[in-house]
């Protein structure tokens, strides 16, 4: 049975329109592929009474990691990693993806004097977990120890997601995934019977569903 809390996140997603579903128009991706389903996880920063729940549940899921620090990655995980430091009354810190190019060449952002300390990297959003590490080598090369990484959305369909945590030897934690958002929204009927069965069919495969919808890219331009 799913978490009772994650499906709880899952609808406040919903609600907000910070994931979003579309069996007829999909959404043409920076990738230039095409998906009956987006994210917009940046969204949530102008929800506050919304946000306030779901970064109580984040800073719940943290608070028994010995986390010292939290650090978030250039620029969608900067707010998450505030709101979380402030719950969790730790040093919160930010990562570039690049070092800053006058005054000190800084990548990390914030004071950590320290090797040796337990850093959290907070991101908003993971699909297949590529971008995480640049950031949690800019840490490690800093002397952070980073065993935990944060997103308040995983996607939860790409395998290897999974495996680029298991190499970088890191815990993955996340409010909610797609298989959460897809069974509120069949409880809830937040969306019409096509639309939810296009969405599972691409979280079953995405690569097929593509494949099978190529005409759908063309239509798109």
């Amino acid at each position: 049975m799913t978490d009772p809390q994650r499906l709880k996140a899952a609808k406040i997603l919903l609600d907000t329109k910070s994931v979003l579903c579309n069996a007829t128009d999909p959404f043409v991706l920076t990738s230039g592929q095409i998906s009956p389903v987006y994210v917009d996880i940046r969204r949530l920063i102008s929800f506050p009474a919304e946000r306030s729940i779901l970064m109580d549940m984040g800073a719940d899921l943290l608070k028994e990691k010995n986390i010292e620090y939290v650090a978030g990655g250039e620029t969608a995980g900067i707010p998450y990693s505030a709101f979380l430091a402030e719950r969790l009354n730790i040093p919160m810190l930010y990562v570039r993806k690049k070092p800053k190019g006058f005054g000190r060449m800084s990548q990390i952002e914030g004071c950590m004097d320290e090797s040796g300390k337990n850093v959290a990297l907070i991101e908003d959003l993971q699909t297949d977990g590529g971008s995480k590490k640049l950031f949690i080598d800019v840490l490690r090369d800093a002397g952070a120890v980073v065993k935990h990484t944060f997103v308040v959305f995983h996607y939860g369909i790409f395998p290897q997601s999974i495996q680029n945590m298991k190499a970088l030897d890191v815990d993955l934690h996340s409010l909610a995934d797609w298989w959460d958002v897809l069974e509120v929204a069949k409880q809830e009927s937040y969306f019409d019977t096509q639309t939810l069965e296009t969405v599972e069919s691409f979280l079953n495969d995405p690569q097929a569903w593509r494949d099978d919808n190529a005409h759908l890219a063309k239509d798109t331009g």
